[in-house]
């Protein structure tokens, strides 16, 4: 693999303010970091003048894009996902079921390993992990999800039943309050499971519980749980109130409005907020009528609707979202906290993946100055094409 020596971009590094540094990659790592005196003559020299670079977007909630739907993926669908996703700068993502059969889990979760197992020496985003997202969830807050496929716990043979990829980090969005769900929580942290809470309409002291069992993060906040009141705290209401908890949001503008947006990453703190896109199979295709998950849904001016008139997750990119919080005021460092670090601090892999610093993965993405993709470097590979 060859070296490459950027320079002269604005270089977002861990919270600091973003200034001119050159970045020297050498077998696929950052291994210096200087303010325009890195020399290497076995290195190809880039110059990103004009530039600011981030470090790679982490989407840890993507169902798709460019027709690709993951609960029907092939190995050939994700990467062509990959590819698209890279060119939106995002370097590492987990595809994310919705509720579905085992027999389809245990397929596409192949179609994964194999990917895994090849995807070193290519410059598409990563797959790091899965998210099974809403399998045990509360029917009163499905959102888009298909209720007949929601389980019970009773036994453990359920888990049994989410099929592991045999390398990569496994996320699963649940609701604690359903039947034996603290005792999910625990088992599937006994498991090494990260665990979300969503779609739910759970009371605080079965939050509380459901914290105190592991359940730490929150799924696409303010959407499929209940809200704020002055007089009924609500999942979200715990949340903000909870200094210890983290979570996602799809910044799209259309799934949370713009200013609730902002107040509620504000009143968090961007240190403890994950930007995700929640996309679908049609992300990338435009708008029209699409068949997902079994039934029609439409696009129509960038907002999804199913037939039951749900929205139906969203066809947004991470860039979409990072241009978003940009636009609400949110510094260069929050944005990159946000879509980057954050991610990988939830996923576990903050010691190679999440910010530019030395010693870690080359995944990095150059943004123009009107937020566009000028660059996507994939473990010290450049995406081309």
């Amino acid at each position: 693999m060859k070296s490459l020596l950027l320079r002269n971009g604005v270089v977002t590094l861990p919270g600091e303010k973003a200034g001119k540094s050159d970045v020297l990659i050498e077998n696929g790592k950052i291994v210096e970091l200087s303010l325009g005196d890195v020399e290497s003559a076995a290195a190809e020299l880039i110059d990103l003048s004009g530039t600011l670079l981030h470090a790679g977007f982490i989407d840890i909630h993507n169902h798709g894009a460019v027709g690709g739907d993951v609960n029907t993926a092939t190995a050939d669908d994700l990467r062509k996902v990959g590819r698209f996703l890279a060119g939106k700068g995002v370097t590492a993502w987990l595809p994310t079921f919705v509720p579905d059969s085992d027999d389809v889990y245990r397929k596409v979760i192949a179609a994964i390993d194999e990917v895994v197992a090849t995807q070193a020496d290519q410059a598409f985003a990563q797959i790091v992990g899965v998210h099974y997202e809403g399998v045990f969830a509360n029917e009163k807050m499905c959102g888009a999800l298909r209720p007949q496929f929601f389980k019970t716990f009773k036994n453990g043979d359920e888990i049994d039943g989410l099929p592991k990829l045999k390398k990569g980090v496994h996320l699963t969005t649940l609701a604690p309050e359903v039947e034996n769900g603290i005792e999910l929580i625990r088992e599937l942290r006994r498991q090494n499971w990260i665990v979300s809470i969503g779609h739910t309409k759970a009371d605080l002291p079965t939050l509380d519980q459901a914290f105190d069992a592991g359940a730490k993060h929150l799924t696409h906040f303010f959407n499929a749980m209940t809200g704020l009141h002055h007089r009924e705290v609500g999942v979200v209401g715990w949340a903000l109130t909870n200094a210890e908890t983290t979570f996602d949001i799809i910044a799209d503008g259309v799934h949370v409005a713009p200013p609730v947006l902002k107040f509620g990453v504000k009143s968090k703190g961007a240190d403890k907020v994950s930007l995700i896109s929640d996309s679908v199979a049609p992300t990338g295709l435009g708008d029209g009528e699409f068949q997902l998950w079994g039934e029609k849904i439409s696009v129509v001016n960038g907002k999804t609707q199913n037939e039951r008139g749900s929205i139906a997750g969203s066809v947004i990119t991470m860039l979409d979202a990072v241009k978003q919080m940009r636009e609400l005021g949110f510094s260069d460092a929050e944005v990159s906290q946000m879509a980057s670090a954050n991610p990988a601090r939830l996923l576990g892999i903050e010691q190679t993946h999440g910010s530019i610093e030395i010693g870690k993965r080359a995944d990095l993405v150059a943004l123009d100055k009107d937020g566009n993709v000028k660059l996507t470097i994939i473990g010290g590979r450049i995406l081309t094409g």
